[in-house]
C-alpha cells in the first residue's frame, strides 16, 4: 500500500539526511525532492504524508501546498527558517496541518509527523455518519461538503472546523480549543488564522433561509446554531 511514504520537499540536502535516518529508523519510506514543483510532481496516493520547505527554488512551499490541496487532502507540514508568523499562518490557512521552525531536532519533527498520522488516521476510524443540518451535508469521512445538493470547495481545515462545530450545535469554542483540536497544537498567539477560516466558511455557505448558522460569541469564540 505505500501507506508508510514520505514526502520531503527541501532544497537543504542535509535536511533529508538527517530526517531521512529517523524516518527510516521508524519504519518509514521517504521521497526525497528539492523544489516545490517537484514535490507536485513526485505526490501520488501512495504518500502518507508531506514536509515542505517554505523557502525553496523554483517553487515555493507555500505555492506547492496550495497546488497539491486543490486536488490533494494529504496531510502537510510545513517547514519555515523564517520564524515569521506571517509564514506559519498562511500556511496554515492553505491548509496545512502543522509547521516547525528551522532549526529543528530531527526526533521533534518525527514525532510531530507520527502525531499528524495518527490524528489523521484516528479521524478516519472514528468519525460517525455525515452531520446533517438544513441542506448542509459534511462528511469527515471523504471529506467533502455540499449545500442543497450542490458541492461546496473547501480545505481540510475547514471541514474539520466546520465539523466540529456542527457537530456540537450550540456549544461555544473558543479560537484556542479550535486550534488545539482542529490543528492538534497550541498555536500561542495566532489565533487570527481560526478568524480568517470562519470568514471563508462564512463566504462558502450561503445560509439564507436556513434554520442554521456560525455566531460569532464576541470575546470568545465561534458555535454553531440551529434555530
Amino acid at each position: 500500500m505505500g501507506a508508510n511514504k514520505i514526502l520531503i520537499a527541501d532544497d537543504e540536502q542535509v535536511v533529508h539526511e538527517s530526517l531521512g535516518i529517523y524516518l527510516k529508523a521508524e519504519g518509514f519510506e521517504t521521497i526525497d525532492v528539492f523544489d516545490g514543483q517537484q514535490a507536485i510532481d513526485a505526490l501520488s496516493s501512495e504518500v502518507a504524508l508531506c514536509v515542505l520547505d517554505i523557502m525553496m527554488p523554483n517553487m515555493s512551499g507555500i505555492d506547492a501546498c496550495k497546488e497539491i490541496r486543490r486536488t490533494s487532502k494529504v496531510p502537510i507540514i510545513m517547514l519555515t527558517a523564517k520564524g515569521e508568523e506571517i509564514d506559519r499562518i498562511l500556511g496554515l490557512e492553505l491548509g496545512a496541518d502543522d509547521y516547525i521552525v528551522k532549526p529543528f531536532s530531527p526526533r521533534e519533527v518525527v514525532a510531530r509527523i507520527k502525531a499528524v498520522l495518527r490524528r489523521t488516521n484516528e479521524q478516519k476510524a472514528g468519525d460517525s455518519d455525515a452531520i446533517v443540518h438544513d441542506g448542509l451535508v459534511i462528511d469527515i469521512k471523504s471529506y467533502t461538503v455540499t449545500l442543497d445538493n450542490h458541492p461546496v470547495i473547501c480545505t481540510p481545515k475547514e471541514i474539520e472546523i466546520l465539523y466540529l462545530l456542527a457537530s456540537n450545535p450550540g456549544h461555544v469554542f473558543t479560537r484556542e480549543q479550535l486550534l488545539n483540536k482542529v490543528w492538534g497544537y497550541d498555536y500561542a498567539g495566532e489565533t487570527r488564522t481560526v478568524d480568517t477560516h470562519i470568514k471563508r466558511i462564512r463566504a462558502k455557505l450561503d445560509n439564507t433561509g436556513k434554520n442554521w448558522s456560525i455566531k460569532t460569541i464576541y470575546g470568545v469564540g465561534y458555535k454553531f446554531e440551529v434555530e
